[in-house]
């Protein structure tokens, strides 16, 4: 994949602007901090990541993509200020699941979202070469 990183933009921190990529789309969708068994381990929003993020990767995994094929992230927050806050933790658990790769990013802060104890959401289009 290509990272599209427009001439005399500051380079975003934690995201890349664009990416471009030729191959097989895989659309995975909102994923939760649930487990397998749809039952929450956890109420922690940082527990929570970690496990929809590991939901994402397993969601991958079935078209025979990784983590490295992730073109474009939306994650939603219920909790803008807990996330700005603890957003050190965050990076640390999205690094340990998905690694370091550039990927095209837009996270937006929701009222609520549908299962009454998720704090977050992510869903991922990933591109296999």
């Amino acid at each position: 994949m290509k990272v599209l990183q427009p001439p005399g933009w500051a380079p975003p921190r934690g995201y890349v602007n664009g990416v471009a990529g030729r191959g097989t789309l895989v659309f995975v969708a909102g994923q939760i901090g649930w487990n397998a068994q749809c039952q929450f381990e956890s109420d922690d929003l940082v527990a929570q990541v970690r496990q929809a993020l590991l939901n994402v990767r397993a969601v991958l995994a079935e078209a025979g993509a990784a983590p490295e094929h992730i073109a474009r992230m939306t994650w939603y927050l219920t909790d803008k200020q807990e996330y700005l806050a603890r957003a050190k933790e965050v990076g640390a658990v999205y690094r340990e699941a998905i690694g370091s790769y550039a990927v095209a990013m837009t996270a937006v802060e929701v009222r609520s979202l549908i299962e009454s104890r998720a704090k977050v959401e992510i869903e991922v289009t990933a591109v296999v070469p």
